[in-house]
């Protein structure tokens, strides 16, 4: 009687992300993505004019998109140990023995709240997609977007740097509709390259750890 293996999947079994070329994702699905990393704003200490004015400028940018797009929001604990190092070498240098405590203090101070309390980051994402389906009739005919579809893993080993060239000017036209779009609410994006979104998907998948790109 012969055992079957039963080993487990690996954790790379249900990543979607099949390779990475520049500022493109391509999935197993034969899609792409791109993806936007947009800086944040508070919009509690904005006036109420500024508020109706925001809110007004979000609802432009969705009437003017007309293809599916995905807001995602990161949130980690924020790791402070080396800004704290950094404190206790300040203090260490430090003369003034008036300044020296009140760096102890301030340092205590930042240590016990970080006991109490979670502090963390947050990072807000744009994914911008496109599908090979999507293509008009040109260098891409119908029957080679089905390709995408039925037989994605036989289309992305065939996938050129010219068709990808192509998929990516499309993409590039919706990224810059989404930064029009958001710039009208004050906020700026910046397009994801490829170490970037290594090390996105690195932490995400391995929570506490970094990827260290040379």
């Amino acid at each position: 009687m012969t055992k079957k293996n039963t080993q487990p999947p690996s954790t790379r079994d249900f990543v979607q992300i099949a390779d990475i070329r520049e500022t493109v994702l391509i999935l197993k699905n034969g899609s792409l993505r791109s993806i936007l990393e947009v800086n944040s704003m508070n919009f509690e200490l904005k006036s109420a004019d500024e508020q109706v004015a925001i809110v007004r400028a979000f609802q432009n940018f969705l009437n003017a998109v007309d293809f599916p797009v995905q807001i995602a929001v990161s949130s980690r604990k924020l790791d402070i140990n080396p800004y704290l190092k950094s404190l206790d070498e300040v203090i260490e240098k430090q003369e003034n023995e008036l300044l020296r405590i009140q760096a102890v203090e301030y340092t205590r101070f930042v240590r016990g709240l970080t006991e109490l309390v979670n502090i963390m980051s947050k990072k807000f994402y744009i994914v911008v997609p496109f599908y090979v389906i999507e293509s008009p009739a040109g260098k891409t005919s119908f029957f080679d977007a089905l390709k995408s579809i039925f037989a994605p893993s036989k289309f992305l080993k065939t996938l050129s740097d010219e068709e990808l060239e192509t998929y990516k000017t499309q993409l590039n036209q919706r990224i810059d509709i989404i930064i029009e779009g958001i710039g009208g609410m004050g906020l700026g994006a910046k397009l994801l390259d490829k170490d970037e979104m290594m090390s996105l998907f690195y932490q995400y998948y391995n929570p506490g750890h970094s990827l260290s790109t040379p």
